[in-house]
């Protein structure tokens, strides 16, 4: 069967460019229906440097005129940023969109060959970057066969490069042309504006390629379902990167969109991030499950939690799972706030669903919302993929909508073996229950088999985290000749904790208490650090590839021998 998104249907604009759409349409622009003295804008954090929306079209207008006339941009080119969060940033994104190009945001965590391989697949023509990660970028560069005269700084000096405002002054002294327009027999969901890699957690990132359709559709959607104080201006805290879908959609266009304050922080502290909240009253949060554990176990919170009780209504998280043990433990703190999760990957724009503000209830938790307006979504059974299930039946999760992408960048395989019939096959494992809320258990390629039964590595991760000794963990499967695969843990214990056979023991019997006995995990092994990518998710991979090495320094590992002897 399919299911149908709950939220009315919603009429979005399809010849309309991002740029067009917030920056020149008197129904959407915020700079023509409002006055200047009104406009939200992109705020620095730490050093309280602001950009207005009017200064953000007047720069990035300079900009983009500055890239096309000295520096020959054309439509289809490809501008990739390679940084932390900087209010500069969204002014290049727009500067590209304006001249149209495709704006690609690259991990400021990327080593040379990994960045060398982002700019060939996304066929990059201009970088931009900061001094501290120049001599990353001049190397990968080099080697994608990238001009350096084309990489520019977005803040900062450094001989023999042009920054942002050099580049802006020199635009300003043309006349600007008009910005791109969507071809007539064209609409906007034909015309890639954005280049963005998906997490690559089971393989080599692909170049999503998403339209101008998408980022606005996707804001429409996130909009019908916006909660603000009367008399309040939206405000969102710019807390996790802006290269990742969540920042390019929540961090740089829905600020615009609903003309509200980003307030960004250009390195992570939890200190900074709960100052800033206190500071500018910022009343939902969209975080990271790493984010969301120091919330409720860091004790540097206790140094601001009666303005945070006092100020925040809601929690929100997203990349990744949340676990229950920590909604709950955060509701505990947080007695009086909202929880909302959403649910997408970068192949649909962030969210396929999320809670309306009828579900910011904490009971609700554990689900991944509903389905955002103009949202279509099946089931398909595993073994059967023409088999549609049903209510409470588990399968894949499949997704239609006017957020989902439009392919990966020279990449026919793979498009064709994710984006079939219009729907976009997640990979997650799930279900939709009768009320129309989704549950994601896990992702297929990551399904643990034991004895031919299916063990979401996520059940076995959100119990192990719900115990008290426990500060982070992973499972994967380990091959086994008697019974397949067999689920081992990588652990890292609270901080006051120390490993001993003792402790592993007790995990392990922990587990065998609550699971039934093909679910039980079969070793614990301690580590310092569980691999995670800049926004929380779990790099099973990277885990999988270390477990396999045969000369690497184990941390201790523990195993219930008794227990595995009458398996």
């Amino acid at each position: 069967m399919l299911w149908e998104s709950p939220h009315p249907r919603l009429d979005i604009p399809e010849h309309l460019t991002t740029w067009q759409w917030v920056f020149e349409t008197p129904e959407y622009s915020p700079g023509l229906y409002t006055s200047r003295d009104n406009l939200g804008s992109y705020i620095n954090a730490a050093t309280k440097e602001r950009l207005d929306f009017a200064d953000v079209k007047e720069k990035a207008t300079h900009l983009s005129t500055a890239l096309i006339k000295d520096y020959g941009l054309q439509p289809g080119d490809t501008v990739s940023l390679f940084s932390t969060n900087t209010i500069w940033y969204p002014v290049a994104m727009w500067a590209t969109v304006r001249a149209g190009g495709r704006v690609n945001g690259a991990s400021p965590a990327y080593n040379a060959d990994e960045m060398a391989y982002a700019l060939k697949t996304a066929s990059t023509k201009f970088l931009f970057t900061l001094p501290s990660s120049l001599e990353v970028a001049l190397a990968a560069a080099d080697v994608a066969g990238l001009a350096r005269s084309n990489v520019f700084l977005l803040e900062g000096q450094r001989d023999g490069f042009t920054n942002i405002k050099d580049l802006i002054r020199a635009g300003s002294q043309y006349t600007a042309d008009s910005s791109y327009r969507i071809p007539a027999h064209l609409t906007n969901r034909d015309v890639c504006g954005y280049l963005n890699f998906s997490s690559g957690t089971t393989g080599l990132p692909k170049a999503v390629m998403l339209s101008h359709h998408n980022l606005i559709a996707q804001c429409h959607q996130l909009k019908q379902l916006q909660l603000v104080s009367p008399g309040q201006r939206y405000k969102i805290l710019a807390v996790m990167p802006l290269f990742h879908i969540t920042g390019v959609v929540r961090f740089c266009h829905y600020p615009v969109f609903m003309n509200g304050d980003c307030i960004m922080l250009p390195s992570f502290s939890m200190d900074s991030m709960l100052k800033t909240i206190v500071e500018h009253e910022i009343e939902e949060l969209i975080l990271v499950p790493p984010i969301v554990i120091r919330l409720v176990r860091d004790p540097i919170v206790d140094k601001y939690l009666p303005d945070l009780q006092r100020i925040v209504k809601r929690w929100s998280s997203g990349s990744a799972p949340t676990a229950p043990e920590i909604t709950q433990q955060l509701h505990k703190k947080f007695p009086n706030t909202g929880f909302r999760q959403g649910y997408g990957a970068t192949e649909s724009t962030a969210c396929i669903s999320c809670h309306p503000p009828t579900h910011f209830d904490y009971k609700y938790a554990a689900t991944a919302g509903m389905l955002c307006a103009n949202t279509v979504a099946k089931v398909i059974d595993m073994d059967d993929p023409t088999r549609e299930l049903g209510p409470g039946q588990t399968g894949e999760i499949c997704a239609k909508g006017p957020q989902i992408a439009m392919g990966y960048l020279n990449n026919p395989t793979s498009t064709a073996e994710t984006f079939k019939d219009g729907f976009l096959h997640t990979g997650d494992v799930g279900h939709i229950d009768e009320e129309g809320l989704l549950h994601i258990e896990d992702r297929i390629k990551e399904m643990i088999k034991v004895k031919g039964q299916q063990v979401p590595p996520a059940e076995l991760e959100d119990l192990l985290l719900g115990h008290e000794l426990v500060e982070d963990c992973a499972v994967l499967g380990v091959p086994d000749l008697y019974v397949g695969e067999r689920p081992k843990a990588y652990v890292v214990l609270r901080a006051e904790v120390q490993p001993t056979e003792e402790v592993g023991l007790l995990l392990l019997r922990f587990v065998k208490a609550k699971k039934v006995s093909y679910k039980r995990i079969d070793e614990v092994e301690f580590t310092a650090v569980i691999p995670k990518s800049p926004t929380g998710k779990l790099l099973r991979r990277v885990l999988k590839a270390r477990d396999r090495e045969v000369n690497r320094s184990k941390g201790l590992c523990v195993r219930d021998d008794a227990e595995r002897s009458r398996l």
